[in-house]
């Protein structure tokens, strides 16, 4: 969620690599810095890897024998191409290419990631309509008594179940020891009582309302103007607001509705540097494997660089009516949110099969969905029949949101959160995933996680043993090959230079400099100010508005094609012939 930038200095810290809502992506070169990516080559003289497509000619050697002498006569072999159309996932990487290569295709080519024969979401009917007793389907609750109890295997499996958009753990902190009293607000201010905090000030209103500014009527934009203070600075307000509260609390009158006061919410606080929030962070590693920030079965775990809020841990100040409006994680992911307490949350849940119902009522009401800030009037959701869970989370109860759950919250009491995101790795989680990935191309929204560059990463790290998960990863490599072989064929028949620059450790993921979407292996990169040296990464079809014959434009490849087509082939389904379980 972060600027995506290209340093010169490799030791530079997570924060300052890791993927942003800002939209640039520059990278700034200093003479004195070791270079990681674009300082490595001189941009004026670069070496050409092919002007000319290689060919070979495979022979065979016939061994003949006549009059009592050995001779070979050469044979030429034909090579069968097949064609681009009959390419699968049970094809090598040699014949993905060769099939690229005969295809000879010279327009822009365009396939998705995704295999509808592939898809294993649940089939959930919303034409049926639903009674209205049932638009509030009961929230399911684990209650935990032991660390055995948070350990199951079966935890894991009923908090991933497709059918299962939201689960409550009661009882995660004590039966795991967790020591939340390190998120306090008290241990927070002793910590880094300087560091930064996000404010967004908003109206306090109930949970079920949201009303328009002149009170006449309930409306989905949900407003917020935004600031920055610090943790001690809201610390104190918030301990302010709390004692304001005793005070009224003497002399209000029980009807009065609690409408119009102005709150600050402090959010978005940044727990990812290791050293200075060492404490908190080693309390976490007492969760399940799979809840934690990092794990080898996380996909986040191997985006290979820190997206702030996904793969490092936020936490959140509040007051009462402190709102997180409605959305769904960044790229459907999984998402973790522990309650410090003192106080409760209140929270709303919508089953990821109605967003695209929620995204309609979005437009209808004049807000975008997936860039807006809107909470959902309940009465309308429940005439588009989707029932809504909800529910309170009180101090030490863990909430698990997951993938592509849509879900809005609200404080009761003050309170602290802490939360991140997951990505387990099973078929359901990836395939959302990749549907977010491509229709935030199509909606020109930023896919916060390079879902290309961390399927590349699965594949060369992890054993995967779920024939489903299996098929939607090696499908999703098999269209990227082709994506890059035929790009790159298209580029050196009309003798444009493709020059290799091979990626360093934590080298973070590139985004296109002007549309957001995701650059992989072929970057195509301009001069953004030649005496500072700095340098940004387009895709093709924003370096080609700029200069359609790519004058002025390097090309560079990060991944030699052999690389790509060993991890392609290297990647298999693993049978499992052993029990294991989650329990490291």
């Amino acid at each position: 969620m972060k600027e995506d930038t290209l340093k010169a200095d490799t030791s530079a810290t997570a924060s300052s690599t890791s993927a942003t809502t800002n939209t640039q992506a520059s990278v700034t070169v200093t003479p004195s810095s070791r270079p990681l990516l674009l300082e490595r080559v001189n941009l004026l003289n670069l070496q050409e890897l092919s002007k000319i497509p290689l060919k070979e000619l495979t022979i065979r050697l016939v061994k003949v024998e006549s009059g009592g002498r050995q001779a070979f006569i050469a044979s030429e072999i034909e090579q069968k191409t097949m064609p681009l159309s009959s390419i699968n996932i049970k094809n090598n990487a040699t014949e993905v290419i060769q099939a690229c290569k005969g295809a000879n295709i010279n327009s822009k080519f365009r396939e998705s990631y995704l295999l509808p024969a592939f898809s294993i979401k649940p089939i959930l009917s919303n034409e049926t309509p639903i009674p209205r007793n049932k638009l509030n389907p009961p929230t399911p609750s684990i209650y935990l008594e032991s660390k055995r109890d948070a350990f199951s295997p079966v935890l894991l499996q009923f908090c991933t179940d497709p059918k299962n958009a939201v689960t409550v753990i009661r009882g995660l902190a004590g039966s795991l020891r967790l020591n939340l009293g390190l998120f306090s607000t008290k241990s927070l201010v002793e910590a880094n009582s300087e560091h930064a905090v996000e404010v967004r000030t908003q109206v306090q209103q109930p949970a079920d309302e949201n009303w328009n500014h002149s009170g006449s009527a309930q409306t989905w934009p949900c407003e917020s103007s935004r600031s920055h203070t610090t943790i001690a600075k809201y610390a104190q307000y918030q301990a302010s607001s709390f004692q304001e509260s005793l005070q009224v609390d003497i002399v209000t009158i029980p009807e009065q509705k609690a409408i119009g006061k102005i709150i600050k919410f402090g959010t978005n606080i940044d727990l990812s540097d290791p050293k200075r929030w060492k404490l908190q962070l080693q309390e976490l590693l007492k969760l399940p494997a799979f809840m934690r920030v990092s794990s080898s079965a996380n996909m986040l775990s191997h985006v290979g660089h820190s997206i702030l809020g996904m793969n490092t841990v936020q936490l959140y100040m509040k007051v009462p009516g402190s709102r997180t409006p409605g959305h769904q994680e960044n790229n459907n992911f999984c998402s973790v949110n522990i309650n410090i307490g003192p106080g409760d949350c209140e929270w709303f849940a919508v089953h990821e099969h109605y967003w695209k119902a929620i995204s309609d009522l979005c437009e209808k009401h004049g807000v975008d969905y997936l860039t807006g800030s809107w909470w959902p009037v309940l009465e309308d959701l429940y005439c588009s029949n989707i029932p809504v869970y909800r529910f309170i989370q009180r101090p030490g109860d863990l909430v698990w949101i997951n993938a592509g759950t849509v879900h809005w919250v609200q404080a009761v009491g003050w309170c602290n959160n802490i939360a991140w995101n997951v990505g387990p790795l099973n078929a359901y989680q990836y395939q959302l995933a990749l549907e977010r990935f491509e229709w935030n191309e199509i909606k020109k929204v930023k896919s916060i996680v390079p879902m290309i560059h961390v399927s590349w990463n699965v594949a060369r790290t992890i054993k995967i043993t779920d024939p489903n998960t299996f098929k939607m990863i090696k499908h999703c490599l098999l269209q990227s090959i082709k994506h890059i072989q035929i790009l790159r064929d298209q580029l050196v028949s009309v003798g444009k230079k493709i020059s290799y620059q091979s990626r360093v450790k934590d080298e973070p993921a590139y985004y296109c400099n002007e549309c957001d979407v995701e650059v992989f292996n072929l970057l195509f990169v301009t001069s953004e100010n030649s005496s500072r040296k700095t340098y940004v990464v387009h895709c093709e079809d924003c370096a080609r508005e700029h200069s359609p014959s790519l004058s002025g434009v390097v090309v560079l490849e990060q991944y030699r094609i052999n690389e790509l087509m060993n991890t392609y082939d290297n990647f298999t389904l693993v049978r499992q012939t052993l029990s294991y379980t989650l329990m490291n």
